[in-house]
């Protein structure tokens, strides 16, 4: 489906992909295409929703500078997915509450971490040099980090929040291992004290903006190498993060189920990022804030929530959303809207035949605090082919 609003009282246009999108965050997106370096138009993915200074589900492409709060405190959050050699006939329940629980302690959840652990340190080592490199140029930040015992621990770690891993059924009733996590509490400290510096900069500059988390670096500014580097840092980690994890829960999962190989290379995408592309006849800085990347060919993860379909998608190239995607469902309440409007009764019901907690902590996660995951599909049409559905039979939540 192709374009449905178009938002065209500041100084570039803004494109969205749905008709589902309330006024604070229209107000969000206005405020953006009103900056001076904003290239072309904003595109706003059909899972839009309100976030913090930038819109979850908006792709914002920029001339010489980048809002390090669009690209958010989860630099590099993201999914990856492969499927297996194994069917559902060769599933049953309690092989599948014995997966749950294997996960559950082998994989950290929400502030957890791992114990001294070889072989992730191992794959963390890599990121060692251009971290020293980062501390070495900001010191504060050695502070942040010592909140957490040691960053290598937090490799293979899951995270809170809207973070999940599961064991999903595709349309072939052909199994898929599937999670959503990011750059952990370290990615969280650099963004947190770059976002910082962009509004000093900004009140050092007396440069006003109508939302101080639109703060900003130009490029040649004091900070603005530095921030590239560190958010592709973390970007790296988050990537890295994944990896680790999905072969924690494979190795969990060989423990519990019939022998199996992955049949497909994963899909390891970002959807909260900044990269240097080419549109529109220049080279600008693309912020996807809750948006994959969607060029022609490229594969994508696109999931629902904790009780409804996923899908994994091949990209259409289209150039109005700067060839991007949706991230997922999108939110249409908050947190605090989610927990006083259902109870945990409402989650046991909504996420019937789902091998997952069901407690009064995680309601807030409930699917119905989210769009409809298959309108979302629709209204995208012109941006993704979909590939596969999926269907989760085990979820871990953060």
């Amino acid at each position: 489906m192709p374009i449905q609003q178009v938002l065209s009282d500041q100084r570039v246009p803004v494109k969205i992909w749905t008709d589902d999108v309330d006024e604070r965050s229209k107000a969000q997106l206005t405020n953006i295409a009103g900056l001076p370096f904003i290239h072309h138009h904003v595109a706003a993915m059909p899972d839009v929703h309100l976030g913090r200074g930038a819109t979850i589900g908006s792709v914002i492409a920029t001339h010489q500078a980048i809002i390090p709060a669009a690209v958010g405190v989860d630099i590099g959050c993201g999914m990856v997915a492969a499927q297996l050699s194994i069917t559902a006939n060769e599933l049953d329940e309690k092989a599948l509450k014995k997966v749950f629980d294997q996960i559950t302690r082998d994989v950290p959840v929400g502030r957890n971490e791992h114990a001294d652990n070889r072989i992730l340190v191992e794959a963390a080592r890599p990121f060692e040099p251009g971290l020293k490199a980062l501390t070495d140029r900001h010191p504060q930040l050695l502070k942040a980090f010592s909140k957490f015992s040691k960053w290598t621990n937090q490799m293979g770690t899951l995270g809170g929040g809207n973070h999940f891993i599961e064991v999903c059924l595709d349309e072939n009733d052909q199994v898929w291992v599937m999670l959503h996590s990011g750059s952990r509490g370290i990615g969280n400290a650099i963004a947190t004290h770059f976002i910082q510096l962009a509004r000093q900069d900004m009140e050092r500059l007396m440069i006003q903006l109508p939302d101080h988390d639109l703060a900003y670096f130009s490029e040649g500014s004091e900070y603005f190498a530095d921030y590239v580097a560190a958010v592709h840092w973390a970007q790296e980690y988050a990537m890295q993060n994944r990896q680790s994890m999905l072969d924690l829960v494979l190795a969990a999962l060989t423990r519990h189920l019939p022998p199996f190989t992955v049949t497909t290379e994963a899909v390891n995408c970002h959807h909260n990022y900044v990269a240097r592309e080419h549109h529109f006849d220049a080279d600008v800085w693309v912020t996807r804030k809750g948006a994959i990347r969607a060029r022609e060919g490229d594969l994508g993860i696109v999931p629902g929530s904790m009780g409804t379909r996923s899908y994994i998608v091949r990209g259409k190239g289209n150039p109005e959303s700067f060839c991007s995607s949706a991230h997922g469902a999108g939110r249409r309440m908050s947190r605090t809207e989610a927990e006083k409007q259902f109870t945990q009764a409402d989650l046991v019901q909504q996420t019937a035949g789902v091998i997952c907690r069901k407690d009064k902590r995680i309601v807030d996660e409930i699917p119905g605090a989210y769009k409809d995951i298959d309108q979302v599909m629709a209204n995208q049409s012109d941006l993704t082919e979909i590939l596969h559905t999926l269907k989760q039979v085990v979820c871990v939540k953060g």
